[in-house]
């Protein structure tokens, strides 16, 4: 179109998608999940906030949902700030392709929050299973929720009738 200015022809490239295989969709959450692991910092070097698209939602339990990168790296900040460490086992990933721009990914976590260490299936009922649904496209994540509990520690045994006996005594398995 004649006449347009530089911001309009901006503008409009802004609207337009690239086309993305389910590998590369893969390649950016594994990015995401590997900085995660890194204290929020890329391969590249660059905050994990650059993985995402301005105008992102992501949702954590017991958090809500936060809007725009500002928000997410509050977000962030703030579940980050009850762990020492965290570690994906990439290895044991399952991913399910939806064959547009949404990923699943479900797996297993260990790490060591600020109330005690967790690994997924020690005990079998504590935290460390978790499942991530994206939404990615133009090498951005624009959606991610993530699900899991965010009881690390596994402390919150009392309010949950199958786990009274775990709170009573740490070492019983619920039946």
């Amino acid at each position: 179109m004649l006449g347009r200015s530089p911001e309009q022809k901006e503008s409009a490239v802004a609207l337009t998608r690239q086309t993305m295989t389910d590998e590369q969709r893969k390649s950016v959450a594994l990015e995401y999940l590997k900085a995660f692991d890194n204290g929020g910092v890329t391969s590249t070097g660059e905050s994990i906030l650059e993985l995402f698209a301005p105008d992102a939602q992501v949702a954590f339990p017991k958090w809500g949902i936060a809007n725009g990168r500002e928000e997410i790296g509050r977000m962030f900040g703030a579940v980050g700030a009850t762990l020492k460490s965290i570690r994906h086992d990439y290895a044991n990933f399952n991913w399910i392709f939806s064959g547009s721009d949404v990923v699943v990914c479900e797996g297993t976590s260990y790490g060591e929050h600020q109330d005690g260490p967790w690994r997924a299936g020690v005990p079998e009922w504590g935290a460390g299973r978790w499942c991530d649904v994206f939404e990615i496209r133009d090498w951005q994540i624009h959606r991610c929720f993530i699900y899991l509990d965010p009881d690390y520690a596994g402390k919150d045994t009392a309010r949950y009738p199958w786990l009274a006996d775990v709170a009573a005594a740490p070492d019983v398995v619920p039946a």
